[in-house]
């Protein structure tokens, strides 16, 4: 009777009860994202009870009028910034803070590839509030016990739990204050503490003087100044550029078979005859696809917050389309998707594009992901290639494809393979099934290209905008048929790692082993055509000229993360506890790189930064491809 009495008074009690939810809300995010030990576990409940701690305290002192609702409210707050670090980290594998959730307005397009992200039990966590909010609207019982809840405590008690849960908020806060890994500061700090400290952090670039940022300091920085007699140079002078951005088109897809079957095989005949850059690597940011965009026409680095193509859209760009039509060249980008997701309307006037192709010169015929199909992406462009070859000047243009987007679930019609057994219905099998079709089209744009005399008149490049298989993603199946690929574990290298690929004319096959990032495919182009970048600020370098390389990374990988030739280093509170994953897999080590170059690469990301924020605003404007002869004329 007494046990009894007991469990029925601490039912009474929210401040109880609601501490137990969130505890055990706190122990399924700490599994999925953290996956720490029993240690690890006894520090995320004693920091992260601080922070709830302070809240109910706040609750029982001054909203008890209330209490039980006020409590109900809390909990599906709580619970949806729990429910969004989960689902951030499945794919992006970063901690999601208040700066990524401004984003939100984006979800709505791409909602199928958050939903295909959640397991069936990550909903557990929604799983009080769905209850409590149906007896709260169902029984008059239940409404009539929550308000005799609503019973004043006495306010010291509470006020004093208030300042004690703040002592242990920033015993929690203080010490990590200065990690670079901010994986590592939310695991350390707790959640909660970890999103109210990224709020007001200060950021974590080095002080530079934005004056101070010229293309000297950049090579300085690199090691990589340009040769005086650059090889390539104006080795294509006069062709037209055609840069074809694959939607999550990694590396491992290129000479690819699958019980003997070939995934890609119009990749692998480019990767053949052309040149070939097998060790190239994504440089993105929350944009994903716009970011790429953005990073391979500006050769800069993407911001420490939010998309490029939001954040940098105001900012009078230095480009290759502003660069290439100072040099006679026509510039058009082509995308069949509405010019306004991720702002890319705002976005092209900074980069200065001559002409967009969006879903008004496209049309809505045959959908697949988020706009047309690819093959009607490249049939309509192709066509308005040659029109442009006709007008006898040179043109700079870029093609996004769209069709191999997440969640890979490509309509039927589309299928022009049959998977193993093993493959179906995983997201592995998806992938390569999207990747397959993807590549089909590319085909038959080529084929168009050297029908109406394009390809032979122009340089192809040809690359993957960001990885399409995200680490964090996969289940234990998935990773097992990701070994079965590799022969050995799927590592973060991997997952980073994209092709380049280079058509150009008269020039023979060549790998070229050395590491490359989005932001390098500005400089190389440039060098081939005969475009001088020796006067402007940009921090990739020529591929073609250079052997070694420092890659910044800073989205999928914590801040202070950088890819060279030894690896992709990822650092913990700073270097010295970081580790290297090799870019050719096996066991993470000790750091591979030196310290100074771990300091060159927060340096030069940290002078990206600056330099950018300097920039003055544009004033140009865009003109789009939508007038109605246009449109006609295409349809």
């Amino acid at each position: 009777m007494t046990n009894g009495y007991r469990w029925k008074a601490l039912l009474n009690k929210p401040f109880v009860v609601f501490s137990i939810i969130m505890i055990l809300k706190m122990l399924l995010v700490w599994i999925i994202v953290f996956d720490g030990g029993t240690g690890d576990i006894v520090k995320m409940l004693l920091t992260g009870i601080s922070s709830i701690g302070f809240i109910f305290c706040l609750i029982e002192a001054f909203a008890y009028r209330k209490k039980f609702m006020t409590y109900l409210i809390l909990d599906l707050i709580l619970t949806g910034i729990y429910f969004a670090v989960i689902m951030y980290y499945k794919y992006f594998g970063v901690i999601v803070t208040y700066h990524e959730l401004r984003q939100v307005n984006q979800v709505g397009e791409v909602n199928s590839s958050v939903f295909s992200l959640m397991d069936p039990y990550f909903l557990f966590i929604f799983t009080d509030i769905v209850f409590l909010f149906i007896m709260f609207a169902s029984s008059k019982r239940f409404r009539a016990w929550s308000r005799t809840l609503s019973v004043k405590g006495k306010r010291s008690w509470f006020v004093a739990g208030q300042v004690l849960a703040v002592a242990a908020c920033a015993t929690a806060i203080i010490p990590y204050r200065q990690d670079m890994n901010e994986f590592q500061q939310a695991k350390n700090m707790g959640i909660l503490n970890y999103e109210i400290y990224a709020t007001f952090a200060p950021s974590k670039d080095l002080p530079i003087n934005a004056e101070e940022v010229t293309p000297a300091m950049v090579e300085q920085e690199k090691g990589s100044a340009q040769p005086a007699q650059p090889a390539y140079w104006e080795a294509a002078k006069g062709k037209n550029v055609i840069v074809i951005q694959l939607e999550a088109f990694q590396n491992f897809l290129i000479n690819l078979k699958i019980d003997g079957k070939e995934i890609t095989p119009n990749m692998n005949k480019l990767a053949a005859d052309h040149f070939y850059f097998p060790h190239f690597f994504q440089q993105v940011g929350q944009g994903n696809t716009a970011d790429a965009e953005f990073v391979v026409n500006t050769s800069l680095y993407v911001p420490p917050n939010g998309a490029a193509s939001e954040v940098y859209a105001d900012k009078e760009l230095p480009s290759m389309p502003k660069a290439f039509a100072a040099n006679g060249y026509q510039t058009a980008t082509f995308h069949t998707n509405n010019v306004m997701f991720w702002n890319r309307d705002q976005l092209y006037k900074a980069l200065g594009w001559g002409k967009y192709y969006d879903d008004r010169f496209f049309g809505k015929e045959d959908p697949v992901a988020f706009g047309p199909s690819d093959e009607v992406l490249y049939a309509k462009t192709a066509d308005e290639l040659a029109r442009m070859q006709q007008t006898g000047q040179p043109f700079y243009v870029q093609l996004i494809s769209m069709s191999g987007h997440h969640p890979f679930r490509i309509p039927e019609s589309k299928y022009k393979m049959e998977l193993p057994d093993r493959y179906k219905n995983t997201l592995v099998g998806d992938y390569i099934e999207a990747q397959n079709y993807a590549d089909y089209a590319l085909g038959q744009l080529i084929d168009e290209l050297k029908k109406n005399g394009v390809w032979d008149n122009s340089v192809i490049v040809l690359y993957g905008d960001h990885q399409g298989l995200p680490i964090y993603s996969l289940n234990n199946n998935e990773k097992k048929l990701m070994k079965e690929i590799y022969g050995r574990d799927y590592t973060l290298p991997d997952m980073m790692n994209i092709p380049l690929i280079m058509s150009v004319p008269s020039q023979t096959p060549q790998v070229f082993p050395q590491v490359g990032g989005q932001s390098d495919i500005f400089p190389t182009i440039s060098n081939l055509i005969g475009v001088s970048l020796k006067d402007q600020v940009h921090f990739g370098q020529d591929l073609l000229n250079h052997t070694s390389n420092i890659l910044p990374e800073r989205y999928y990988l914590p801040t202070g993360s950088f890819i060279t030739d030894k690896g992709a280093f990822v650092p913990g509170s700073g270097y010295a506890d970081g580790i290297t994953y090799p870019i050719s897999g096996g066991p993470v080590t000790t750091p591979q790189d030196t310290e100074d170059t771990f300091t060159r690469a927060h340096r030069l990301i940290s002078m990206s930064d600056e330099y950018v924020a300097s920039l003055p605003e544009w004033n140009k404007k865009v003109t789009p491809a939508d007038d109605t002869k246009q449109v006609a004329s295409a349809k």
